[in-house]
């Protein structure tokens, strides 16, 4: 059995050739690859202890099936689930850039191109939290960016196959990021969809200031930060954002789910402001609906490469 990613470089798991690692998480590697008619993928492969593993292996699966159901433009297209051997994979489009390495570029982003990618992560979280899927574990490494800068969602529904494994089998696992847990997740307490809106508020303070808003070495103290701190005012780090992206970070970041946005649309509106909310609201959910409706039909067409 594979014990290393650098082993699978140069491999094929089912119609996928894996070309090199992009990088690896607590439980995966993701290899840049090309699909057999030359389409440049995304493949997530288990590492080989979770893979062989009877309860978290099924567990993935069934959350990497229900994610690839989410037909939205802000987004990642699962092609496919499936299995080779002992290597469990799932495979995906292939983006050129992610948040997290724009902003290890550059620091910080301009507003203009702030409220673009809020707006993009919002449209899909409400896509989703439509349909009952929770992403749990947002963060800039899962937001990944289109060659125009448009914010599209991975990794849905992970998180949650990881704290299912570690409720129903005990084992201690980190359950999200740790800087961009919500402080009702910091708590062990249940979770709705406000929680990714807690995420989202780090994400763009990050991206806003270069600076997360509660960072300790100590994941208890940096538990009781989320839980009992409140955050620094963004334009006390950056004077020169507006006040109305503060206030939505701000509420975004709001220590009880009931204070923070109710869902997508509310968060939009305020994103834009009350002279432009209708028109702009409108247009991001109508052009959401509809590109949401084609690509549905496309992937129900289209047959695995």
């Amino acid at each position: 059995m594979t014990e290393s990613g650098s082993e699978l470089v140069g491999r094929s798991l089912g119609p996928y050739h894996l070309e090199r690692l992009l990088g690896q998480g607590g439980f995966a590697w993701v290899f840049a690859g090309r699909a057999r008619d030359g389409t440049p993928v995304a493949v997530k492969v288990l590492k080989p202890q979770f893979a062989e593993d009877p309860q978290f292996a099924p567990r993935f699966r069934n959350e990497s099936e229900t994610a690839a159901k989410l037909a939205h433009p802000n987004i990642i297209r699962i092609r496919s689930v499936g299995q080779e051997g002992a290597h469990v994979f799932f495979a995906m489009d292939l983006y050129p850039d992610s948040l997290a390495t724009r902003l290890a570029r550059e620091g910080r982003l301009p507003e203009a191109d702030l409220v673009g990618i809020a707006a993009g992560i919002a449209s899909g979280l409400g896509f989703a939290h439509a349909r009952g899927v929770i992403h749990r574990d947002l963060k800039p490494d899962n937001v990944l960016l289109t060659e125009q800068g448009a914010a599209v969602l991975s990794d849905f529904g992970i998180a949650r196959a990881v704290s299912g494994y570690a409720t129903r089998t005990g084992v201690n696992m980190t359950i999200g990021t740790p800087h961009y847990l919500s402080p009702e997740q910091a708590q062990g307490r249940p979770v709705d969809q406000r929680a990714d809106f807690y995420a989202l508020g780090v994400t763009l303070y990050r991206a806003a200031t270069g600076e997360l808003p509660f960072t300790s070495p100590d994941w208890f103290e940096l538990a009781r930060q989320h839980v009992e701190e409140p955050p620094p005012p963004l334009r006390r780090r950056r004077p020169d954002l507006s006040k109305r992206l503060e206030r939505v970070v701000l509420k975004c970041l709001a220590k009880h789910p009931d204070d923070r946005y109710r869902d997508a649309t509310a968060l939009l509106a305020a994103l834009y402001g009350p002279r432009r909310s209708t028109p702009w609201v409108l247009l991001a959910v109508v052009a959401g609906l509809a590109v949401a409706g084609v690509v549905a039909v496309i992937r129900r067409r289209s047959t695995t490469p």
